[in-house]
């Protein structure tokens, strides 16, 4: 075999199996040898990380095979919908790095799938049912036993017909009548015994206003609207394998009625279905986030807890880390539950890539050196990040009083403690050489103030420079050049590993409501903010979401309701991966 061949069969071989599919369309000329696709969320929520793997197939699919990819809003639900979570669900496609062709929205084919209903009426394949909810659900029977056929099954196709209007008329209350499509009462997929397709509401919509008061359910709108708009490729995740069926089923007849018969296998959406983005120690149902909100259990849909898209920007990822995280996982056909520190290791390094290096104690202890000349400063150069070159440098002010981490001092050393002790030498980054020679106590026995004495001659830069001694680096900020900051750090918000599952038990065994549920896994203590810390003057006129490494203890950025009076810095993730340790 040829250099060529092998190099295009290694290929073949690495494509996922989404891509295999669409290739092997192309090659057979199905619609014409074109990819479109969709991103198609209802706009009753922010979106949260799951929906950011659908983003990516679903954008990466149409990028990489030049097609197009839309947005099309689901909004056939007006009891929950708001332009609040269209607008929401625009920005966050954009900062995730894509770009839709066209938005669409649901409801643009309302009458074209009122016209379809009434034609699958006049066929006979659709009939208003008067039962309630309850009724049509015992109706159903199971997956080893048949349904029962509705009284109303049979019922004259022109008093369907008239009937169907009553719906939409606003007259009609809700619950008193739904649209079916008679199909098989006996089908071993459930799906097919007569699916409700409409539905009453009489609720305004934010689109269209008062003109429906009958709206489609999602089954019977999905799959028309892929076809009207010409989509080839339907990627959904796994729980609409079940769905797939009827979706083709529909289509089938959409295009009967449009006299598309011809070809009617070759051109047509084809639904294609990929495992959901499972995350241990994360919740990702709007529903059960929303109720976190209306609860105040967290501060808002954007708080850096919610495995939100808002929230993981304001807590400071980067789009880049997340379409890292997502190429990690890949796309199967089975459901896993992927590890948190998965996550955080594709976070970590590209943060590590682009953030600025800064200064920051976040538990001080003053150290005075009391050798240094009293309001003398020096200027000391940090480089902005070693990474990337092109990032430059900043300088930082030196001075006679500087703040430590608390933790890096121990009055009784033990023996292999490498950091500032009595008798001890340590580096401060970027400056000198000190060695503690004392401290001073509170009446409580609380350290105070560290003092030391320092080597003039090991500045970083100057041949002293380079004495070896066995303490190590420390970082720090001038007390008299820092500025007083609020930092927040962030843990899991659920005890548990797999919280749905959890959930589920706690309502089967205490028959409780979600909200009762979710308070027993809660983490209450996922939040801890410490609003005595000091970071160099350098980062007060950064942007908010500006990603920053502060040395020796993590990543943070700059959070949203920052200002250079107060600032507010979240953070992102550790230096290294503690999350084993930590749960």
């Amino acid at each position: 075999m040829e250099v060529k061949e092998i190099n295009e069969v290694e290929e073949k071989k690495s494509l996922n199996f989404i891509e295999q599919k669409i290739e092997n369309d192309l090659a057979e000329g199905k619609n014409g040898g074109k990819v479109q696709t969709r991103f198609p969320p209802e706009p009753n929520g922010y979106l949260h990380i799951g929906h950011a793997k659908a983003i990516a197939i679903d954008f990466g699919m149409a990028k990489k095979y030049g097609g197009t990819c839309n947005l099309r809003f689901d909004d056939t639900n007006p009891q929950k919908e708001d332009t609040e979570y269209m607008e929401s669900i625009e920005q966050d496609i954009q900062w995730l790095g894509f770009q839709w062709d066209n938005i669409y929205y649901a409801s643009d084919y309302f009458q074209q799938l009122w016209d379809f209903a009434v034609y699958l009426i006049k066929t006979n394949r659709a009939y208003v049912d008067e039962q309630s909810a309850e009724e049509i659900a015992r109706q159903k029977g199971t997956t080893t036993s048949p349904g029962i056929e509705s009284p109303y099954r049979n019922r004259p196709v022109e008093e369907s017909l008239e009937l169907f209007e009553l719906m939409n008329s606003g007259k009609m209350e809700p619950g008193k009548m739904v649209l079916r499509a008679k199909i098989d009462m006996a089908h071993p997929n459930m799906h097919f015994r007569d699916p409700l397709i409409y539905r009453v509401l009489n609720i305004p919509h934010i689109r269209t206003g008062n003109k429906w008061n009958a709206y489609p359910m999602y089954d019977f709108t999905h799959g028309q609207c892929d076809y009207l708009e010409g989509v080839t490729h339907s990627l959904c995740t796994l729980e609409f394998v079940e769905h797939r069926a009827l979706y083709d089923l529909f289509v089938t007849w959409m295009k009967e009625m449009r006299g598309e018969t011809e070809n009617i296998e070759d051109f047509r959406p084809r639904q294609t279905e990929f495992n959901k983005l499972n995350l241990s120690y994360t919740l990702m149902s709007k529903r059960n986030l929303l109720a976190l909100v209306q609860e105040g259990m967290v501060a808002g849909w954007d708080d850096p807890r919610m495995p939100t898209i808002c929230g993981y920007r304001r807590r400071g990822y980067s789009p880049e880390s997340i379409n890292k995280f997502i190429n990690k996982i890949g796309y199967t056909t089975y459901d896993a539950l992927n590890e948190m520190e998965l996550m955080e290791s594709a976070v970590r390094e590209d943060l590590n890539q682009r953030s600025i290096r800064v200064s920051a104690v976040l538990d001080p202890v003053k150290v005075v050196i009391t050798n240094y000349p009293e309001g003398q400063t020096e200027q000391m150069t940090a480089v902005n990040n070693p990474e990337n070159e092109a990032d430059g440098t900043h300088e930082i002010t030196f001075s006679r009083e500087i703040w430590i981490e608390r933790d890096d001092f121990m009055e009784v050393a033990e023996k292999k403690y490498m950091r500032m002790a009595p008798g001890k030498e340590v580096r401060l980054k970027n400056a000198y050489i000190v060695e503690c020679t004392g401290l001073k106590k509170d009446d409580e026995g609380n350290i105070i103030e560290i003092y030391c004495t320092y080597d003039p001659e090991s500045k970083s830069g100057m041949p002293g420079a380079n004495r070896k001694i066995k303490g190590k680096t420390l970082h720090w900020v001038s007390c008299a050049h820092s500025i007083q900051a609020e930092v927040r750090l962030y843990d899991r918000l659920w005890k548990v590993e797999n919280p749905r599952d959890a959930m589920a038990k706690i309502r089967e065994e205490q028959d409780c409501d979600a909200v009762t549920a979710m308070k027993q896994i809660f983490n209450a203590d996922s939040l801890h903010i410490l609003k005595e810390c000091y970071v160099e003057e350098y980062v007060k006129n950064l942007p908010t979401l500006s990603y920053l490494q502060f040395q020796r203890i993590g990543y943070f950025n700059v959070d949203t309701e920052s200002t250079p009076d107060h600032l507010v810095f979240n953070k992102t993730v550790g230096l290294k991966d503690t999350w084993k340790k930590s749960v």
